[in-house]
């Protein structure tokens, strides 16, 4: 049953931006774009002259931060009295159930740790701070005992009531996280801005090699060489030139990232036997001094040293008595993109090299506010339960936020900014659940689940509005698509200058370097696995590390696996209408295409000038039902929604099939099916261009004689008549009345379907 198409639309929504503060059609806060949350902010910077608490004259201090049910602890120090922690907590105001902070100093012990003095702050009496105020400058606090008496040692505090937009909040310990356990646990829920590694296509124009030296010598070599970056290996086709000195000329492209830690390994080989070849010359070049290209301007040759390893009492030694080498032109091309996501929905156009970028046209403004009816992701205690956190990634800047623990009504109200280069590109926004709470991948490589993803198009939105709305975040299973939640995003595209803009519409929209030294298909999809590969290992060993599934879904790695979107479903409309005219079903329209069609004929120099103001008219016309909602997820125009079953299990189908036998046997006979409709439409298209070549081809002597005396006649016609004539006549006769209209075929169509084809000559 499919679900009702209101479970899986935008809706419009209207939170309670910034506080309220709204001056005209922008908001005054730094944090405009989110609804304000109030954290009670707790710094615990250091203490001094705390007394011994054990034989050795000292202690083992931490500090203890209690608000109502909630608490937080510092790193302890062994043995030391002046300890220094620098420590930042945020307690929630909506979880906040007392009026009284509590900040204990206490000395870590085996059996139980002793308490060492307090201090006690009234929540009445904190003082508030909003950016772009200076941060509170902390103070020192006497230690008291619990009856309230000054005791030794001295704690230094700042306690200030603030929001999200505060500087300490996302390095903060934060009250909704107190589950999370250990430094990993606690690095892997923070609020993260990462950067992709910059990338570099590396061109290997393989030229020729000299003086090769292979083993036997009796036997003309086949020679080819193997170059390897990192995990990329490819190889040149066998040379034609069967000697020592062989000869290629061909280009191997790889995906080099900043900063160039890999080496390009190059090696000749000699195919000796079907699987066995000896290499006869490696050589090894570090990209650091290789060329950097920003045009199409070839850079120069170079001619690189081979060496030969050769095996002496088992062990590998430099043969150095003759080198042999190879003529190459290597370079970094800095004037393509490197394409790490599809076309499609690109995020970044820019060339690699930044001496080539345009100045930005705008700013775009993201505020992440929250998450409705997540789905369980895990079972937690008998429970199910949800640890979610966003991704978003526009251009070269990912930015992740905290993750709220244990809630499928998350409320981060994050706000995040771009420079934008181009209008038409597309930032994707992911929601995920966090598997990495308690000790990273301890957890028997456990990973992030994707809960769903929404991309929002630069060139839908009106600029300087902010568009808030609730997006659906759909994902297709085994079973159908699913809905796992909803997103509340609030949007916001600032152009900076119209003109640029404007005039970006009429640029290519990618570098000139894929139009002047175009890459091939194969090379682009081989190309663009590379990239990804390399962007989610490194993003991966950051801290925390955006993890490897969460970087493949995010760029749409298996973008490729499924679409059944629907074609030619314009022109259909376009045929349909026509035919409406032509059968007279609104006689007003049809009579008015009449005296339109009438006034072209006589006055042919306003056919294109009518054309153009009827596009004109249409666009205008199509103004008051302008889209006023951003594009999003449309189940219907794959026709996701409506899979079937075995369709989507297909879909989900390892590569190659991991399926019974009998499964595959029924798809396979599908296919053929299908290839069978297939082939059969194309032999139809087939049998009507053999019957257009039997017109004057004398296949059938009688057809043929009557089309040439047909085009004899029609040819004195034409010279005789003028064409104004001739064309009101076929367009007079095209849109007859129905009545003059008969239900038998025409005597041209009745002569063409007569004519000879060549399927009676097929087995």
């Amino acid at each position: 049953m499919r679900p009702p198409l209101e479970e899986f639309s935008l809706k419009e929504t209207k939170p309670h931006l910034g506080g309220g503060k709204i001056t005209g059609d922008k908001l005054t806060s730094t944090y405009d774009l989110v609804e304000q949350m109030q954290y009670l902010y707790v710094r615990v910077v250091k203490a001094k002259d705390l007394p011994p608490k054990d034989v050795t004259g000292s202690c083992d201090p931490y500090v203890e931060v209690k608000m109502g049910n909630y608490k937080g602890t510092t790193r302890h120090f062994e043995k030391k009295t002046n300890p220094e922690w620098n420590q930042v907590f945020a307690f929630s105001k909506d979880r906040i159930q007392s009026s009284v902070l509590e900040v204990t100093v206490k000395d870590k012990d085996f059996v139980k740790d002793d308490f060492m003095g307090r201090v006690l702050f009234d929540l009445n009496e904190i003082p508030k701070r909003v950016p772009p105020d200076s941060p509170l400058a902390p103070q020192w606090y006497r230690l008291e005992d619990r009856k309230g008496d000054k005791v030794r040692g001295e704690l230094m505090l700042a306690v200030w009531m603030g929001t999200q937009a505060d500087e300490a909040f996302p390095e903060a310990w934060h009250s909704d996280a107190a589950t999370v356990t250990g430094i990993e646990g606690l690095a892997n829920i923070r609020s993260k801005v990462y950067l992709s590694p910059k990338l570099w296509y590396l061109r290997v124009n393989v030229i020729e090699a000299q003086d090769l030296q292979p083993t036997d010598k009796g036997r003309f070599p086949e020679v080819y060489v193997k170059a390897q970056l990192g995990n990329q290996a490819l190889r040149t086709r066998v040379s034609a030139s069967r000697t020592i000195n062989p000869m290629w000329n061909e280009d191997l492209m790889f995906v080099a990232a900043e900063p160039f830690e890999e080496h390009l390994i190059l090696t000749v080989e000699d195919r000796v036997a079907p699987n066995k070849d000896e290499v006869l010359g490696k050589c090894m070049i570090p990209l650091q001094y290789v060329d950097k290209r920003l045009d199409h301007k070839p850079v120069n040759t170079r001619w690189y040293n081979l060496e030969k390893h050769i095996v002496v009492e088992g062990e590998k030694k430099k043969d150095t008595k003759f080198a042999s080498r190879i003529h190459m032109r290597i370079c970094l091309e800095g004037g393509y993109h490197v394409l790490d996501e599809s076309t499609h929905y690109s995020s970044d156009l820019r060339p690699t090299a930044k001496q080539l970028w345009k100045s930005s046209i705008g700013v775009l403004e993201l505020g992440i506010l929250n998450a409705q009816g997540l789905m369980p992701m895990k079972t937690k205690d008998g429970r199910g339960t949800t640890d979610a956190y966003c991704v978003a990634k526009y251009g070269q800047k990912w930015v992740r936020t905290r993750t709220i623990i244990d809630s499928p009504t998350p409320k981060w109200n994050e706000q995040y900014t771009w420079e934008v280069f181009d209008p038409c590109t597309v930032i994707t926004i992911g929601v995920f659940d966090n598997c990495h709470l308690h000790g990273g991948d301890k957890a028997g490589g456990a990973r992030d689940s994707r809960i769903g993803k929404v991309r929002i198009r630069l060139s839908t939105l009106e600029t300087d509005r902010v568009y808030t709305h609730s997006y659906p975040l759909l994902v297709l299973y085994p079973n159908g698509v699913k809905k796992m939640g909803e997103i509340h995003l609030a949007v916001r595209f600032t152009c900076s200058s119209l003109l640029n803009m404007m005039h970006m519409y009429s640029q290519p929209l990618l570098p000139k370097m894929h139009y002047l030294h175009p890459l091939t298909v194969s090379q682009l999809d081989s190309l663009r696995h590379q990239a990804t590969q390399i962007v989610s290992m490194r993003l991966s060993r950051a801290e925390p590390p955006l993890r490897k599934e969460v970087v493949e879904y995010m760029l749409d790695v298996g973008s490729h696996m499924w679409s059944m979107r629907r074609i030619l479903s314009g022109i259909i409309a376009v045929g349909k209408w026509f035919d409406q005219i032509c059968n007279w079903k609104n006689p007003i329209t049809t009579v008015l295409i009449h005296i339109l069609f009438i006034i072209l004929v006589l006055y042919p120099e306003l056919i294109l000038p009518t054309v153009f103001l009827y596009l004109f008219l249409i666009g205008v016309w199509y103004y008051r039902w302008r889209p006023r909602h951003p594009p999003h997820m449309d189940t219907r125009l794959s026709h996701a929604d409506s899979a079937h079953p075995d369709e989507l299990d297909e879909e989900f189908d390892t590569f190659p099939t991991s399926r019974p036998s009998d499964i595959v046997r029924m798809r396979y006979d599908r296919l053929r099916s299908i290839a069978g409709r297939i082939q059969t439409v194309v032999g139809d298209l087939a049998t009507q261009g053999e019957r257009l070549q039997s017109l004057l081809s004398w296949r059938d002597p009688r057809a043929t004689a009557l089309f040439v005396i047909f085009c004899l006649i029609a040819a004195i016609v034409l010279y005789v008549t003028p064409f104004q004539v001739v064309a009101l006549l076929t367009g007079f006769y095209v849109l007859r009345h129905p009545r003059f209209r008969h239900k038998l075929p025409s005597v041209p169509l009745n002569f063409f379907r007569r004519l000879p084809a060549r399927t009676d000559c097929m087995l």
